[in-house]
């Protein structure tokens, strides 16, 4: 059996933890049941979450029993976050998302055989608790000291918003939930991330006074960027969702394609099912062949094959390389296109004026040129083509340029053309009834 502490160590995925060598013993000893918590406080995960995912994707392949809660109650509340009081959602809001999350929590999870994982969602033992019960049978274990030291609600308290009551009892609910995964399952190891070490030890500490039990608690790192700015955001400060809805398979792939050569062996240390002979390749290629993105290319390659499926990261690759690489635009497939046009600028243009339209037009259409006088340059340049053959002018008059209107033959699956500038500009003209 994998030695789990040493590997995790290794990965840079052990961070807060109860006693080690307890926790050590307990790994080599036997099969433990484990569970990590998502809450649905938005429609969708996002790669933020994808360490978590991994880490009980791979507790589980080491032979390890996973839980994993959909809090459709925590959920209706939200844990307290550094920034502010969190909106509030309804509960029909709180039960679509909660179901969307199941969704994407099972691509990451075996659900059948010896280690097979179970859902569960903490509405079941929360629903028909009343006020009184909380307070006489869960709240009573708690101690005031404890919970006001707790790193979010001491930095919350002291900001100008404050914290709710609904907010700062977010950790009773979540050490309810341990207990009642201990009490049902055998339970005895929760895992998040380091900003839920507080709320972790909320359970340990309810299951060490209700029961007299011992039980463990570790924590991952919250993966960073070396330029500083926020793992998971966009620049203009979006989430990347797991969500295809939200964020398309091709713009998911990209976002790890073009991972920062200073930090893509953390993360394939921290995302990816490679052994250490295969991330110290992959590590050796990044440095001593960095334009082939190598690291890059097969962290893209595997999560994109996890989070979207087969089908979804042979359309990726097809539009990636026809795109920006030696592959064959005309050859796209439908669905290829439909997502690159979500991710490259695009224009719509009337079917009717197709055989009025030049490649001229095209560039200024969808903004790849400025101007009708720099398309032409940038066409005399031999820089511009269409559906991947080069618009190849024998001059540089402006008559022979503009010359060369567009008929249905110039189509992709009657529907798109593909306009490049130059080897790294790309945009999608759509025609319209």
């Amino acid at each position: 059996m994998v030695n789990v502490v040493e590997e995790f160590r290794w990965r840079g995925l052990l961070s807060q933890h109860t006693d080690e060598d307890a926790l050590r013993a307990a790994f080599e000893d036997s099969t433990m049941t484990f569970y990590c918590g998502f809450d649905p406080t938005a429609a969708s995960l996002h790669v933020g979450h994808l360490v978590q995912l991994m880490t009980m994707r791979r507790l589980q392949r080491a032979g390890h029993k996973p839980l994993a809660l959909v809090g459709g109650a925590t959920g209706m509340i939200g844990d307290p976050r550094m920034s502010g009081e969190r909106v509030l959602n309804s509960p029909d809001v709180v039960e679509q998302w909660a179901a969307g999350l199941k969704e994407q929590i099972s691509k990451f999870l075996d659900f059948d055989g010896a280690y097979g994982a179970t859902m569960v969602n903490n509405l079941d033992w929360t629903a028909s608790l009343s006020a009184i019960e909380l307070l006489r049978d869960y709240g009573k274990h708690f101690r005031l000291g404890s919970m006001l030291a707790k790193d979010t609600v001491a930095r919350r308290l002291d900001s100008d918003e404050g914290i709710s009551f609904a907010e700062f009892s977010y950790q009773i609910l979540q050490g309810m939930d341990y207990l009642e995964l201990y009490r049902r399952y055998g339970c005895t190891l929760q895992t998040g991330g380091n900003d839920q070490w507080g709320n972790l030890l909320s359970g340990v500490d309810l299951i060490r006074r209700v029961e007299r039990a011992s039980v463990h608690a570790m924590t991952t790192p919250l993966l960073t960027k070396a330029d500083g700015t926020k793992f998971g955001k966009s620049e203009s400060g979006d989430n990347w969702w797991l969500n295809s809805q939200y964020t398309s398979p091709y713009a998911f792939y990209q976002f790890w394609l073009n991972a920062d050569d200073r930090d893509i062996v953390t993360y394939v240390k921290a995302l990816s099912e490679k052994n250490r002979d295969e991330i110290e390749h992959v590590s050796y290629l990044t440095e001593a062949e960095p334009h082939r993105r190598a690291a890059q290319r097969s962290l893209a390659q595997e999560l994109t094959m996890v989070v979207h499926g087969s089908q979804a990261l042979s359309d990726v690759e097809e539009a990636s390389n026809a795109l920006f690489g030696r592959g064959d635009i005309s050859s796209l497939s439908v669905s290829a296109l439909e997502g690159v046009q979500k991710e490259v600028p695009s224009a719509e243009l009337p079917r009717q004026e197709l055989d009025k339209t030049t490649a001229v037009d095209l560039l200024v259409r969808t903004g790849l040129a400025t101007s009708r006088g720099v398309a032409r340059r940038n066409i005399a340049d031999r820089g511009v083509s269409i559906n991947g053959s080069p618009v190849d002018p024998t001059t540089v008059d402006r008559d022979a340029i503009d010359r060369g209107e567009l008929t249905s033959g110039d189509l992709l699956h009657d529907r798109w053309i593909v306009v490049k500038r130059g080897r790294r500009n790309a945009a999608i003209v759509e025609l319209v009834s």
